[in-house]
């Protein structure tokens, strides 16, 4: 798989490299195509010249003369035209060699080193231009285009430089293509790989996550994906960690009282079948209590928050216990402002509360006083419940939100560990101040932004 993948980026680059070079050498051909367009008609524009010149010194000297033809063609071959005149009954006037040789040593090398008239290899074949005058014909020119050492210096250069260009782009195009199909290739592999980690149970396996680009936020959400799975794995190894502990007892009280029965140690009686049915009540609660602290483990995964106006919302949360406070001759007092809100989800933040105000209910003695109070910080919103009860010891303080502490061997030991589960899937804390026989106040910290993956929206 891997060959396959960076060879499928490798072919796609080299194809798209060879089209576009392709498409510069077409480029260069339709250049030059129209250069030697540009070049034919220049060289028709010079004979045209010459044509012109030959004609208006035979009007200016009435007739054909040497010394005016040596100084024509003269010029005529600075131009890149080698000529021959006649005259209007075919005889030779003069041509370009003997307009050379007419001329001084001092200007025949002027005029060569001008030109690219060389008499040994001039080729050819010499295209007649009839010469007019008035209406009059007056002789024939014989012309030829000497060779063009323009022309041929710019398509060398320009073949020069093309094989060059395409050397040496082709050549760092197909370097980057090598780089960039790896590059391209290795976040795809690197995913494929640890998808299949993923897949043999290797769930901290991660990934770098290179870029904002689609493959990056696809490397971020596998991250996250395997983050969930290893959070889900981990509650399920502490969910049976936690329940083979707390189930054990209660079965090994059953299996034991079963074995005396059978062998006749104990009496079936009532008495004996009573205490397997609280065994059997005991093993039922245990597996509530699990099944609520699992949830509230995974609730980070499906809060559904909103804005809560928390005045009423605490206000329905206390009057659910005014008959219990009222029975024990006790008072449940609510601080909080008319305009205080929290954005949170009001069904995981009312179990928080309640579990709090259960807790604190049986902490305190007959007369005693529990207080709800909330208000706004800079960092956010804080909620306090505060009540006189017995307070709890300092060393167990540290261990009370684990799952099953419980503290004088009553309950099972989760309320608590549920209360922390809640409130860390809202992002929030909570801490403990108690003093023996002085009361228990706990404090929840609320930020005042969300989490990722709720709702926006303010926490305040």
């Amino acid at each position: 798989m891997r060959c396959k993948l960076r060879c499928k980026f490798l072919i796609l680059f080299l194809a798209v490299i060879a089209i576009a070079l392709s498409a510069a050498v077409l480029l260069r051909s339709f250049i030059i195509t129209d250069f030697k367009r540009y070049m034919d008609g220049e060289a028709q524009d010079r004979i045209q010249r010459v044509i012109a010149q030959l004609e208006g010194s035979h009007d200016l000297h009435g007739g054909w003369k040497t010394d005016a033809l040596t100084s024509d063609l003269s010029w005529t071959l600075q131009m890149g035209v080698e000529a021959r005149v006649f005259d209007s009954a075919g005889s030779l006037m003069l041509d370009t060699r003997q307009a050379i040789e007419r001329l001084t040593p001092l200007m025949q090398k002027r005029v060569l080193e001008v030109s690219p008239y060389d008499p040994e290899s001039a080729s050819g074949d010499f295209v007649p231009y009839p010469l007019f005058l008035k209406g009059n014909e007056i002789g024939r020119l014989d012309a030829r285009l000497l060779n063009p050492l323009k022309e041929d210096y710019f398509i060398r250069s320009s073949n020069r430089f093309l094989g060059l260009s395409l050397a040496l782009l082709g050549i760092s195009a197909i370097v980057l293509s090598l780089i960039a199909s790896r590059r391209l290739a290795e976040p795809v592999l690197e995913l494929a790989g640890a998808a299949g980690d993923i897949a043999d149970g290797k769930l901290s396996r991660r990934v770098k996550v290179q870029g904002h680009d689609e493959i990056g936020t696809l490397a971020a959400n596998f991250n996250r994906m395997a983050e969930s799975l290893e959070a889900q794995e981990k509650l399920r190894r502490r969910l049976l960690a936690g329940a083979a502990h707390e189930l054990r007892t209660p079965l090994a009280i059953i299996s034991g009282e079963l074995e005396a029965m059978l062998d006749g140690v104990l009496p079936t009686g009532r008495d004996g079948l009573q205490s397997m049915h609280d065994e059997a009540l005991r093993l039922t609660a245990i597996l509530n209590g699990l099944d609520e602290v699992t949830r509230a483990e995974s609730s980070v995964l499906n809060l559904h928050c909103e804005e809560i106006s928390l005045k009423p919302f605490l206000l329905a949360i206390t009057g659910r216990f005014e008959r219990m406070f009222t029975e024990k001759d006790a008072r449940i007092r609510l601080e909080c402002p008319d305009d205080l809100t929290l954005y949170a989800d009001p069904d995981r933040l009312s179990q928080i509360v309640i579990n709090l105000v259960s807790n604190a209910l049986k902490a305190i003695a007959h007369g005693g006083q529990v207080t709800i109070s909330a208000f706004r910080r800079e960092s956010g919103i804080c909620l306090e419940l505060a009540d006189n009860g017995c307070g709890i010891e300092p060393q167990e303080i540290p261990h009370i939100f684990e799952r099953f502490y419980r503290r004088g061997g009553d309950g099972l030991g989760l309320g608590l560990a549920i209360v922390k589960e809640l409130l860390t899937a809202h992002g929030a804390s909570i801490a403990v101040q108690s003093r023996i026989g002085a009361g228990t106040t706990f404090s929840l910290a609320f930020p005042n932004t969300p989490l990722p993956g709720t709702s926006e929206g303010p926490l305040y």
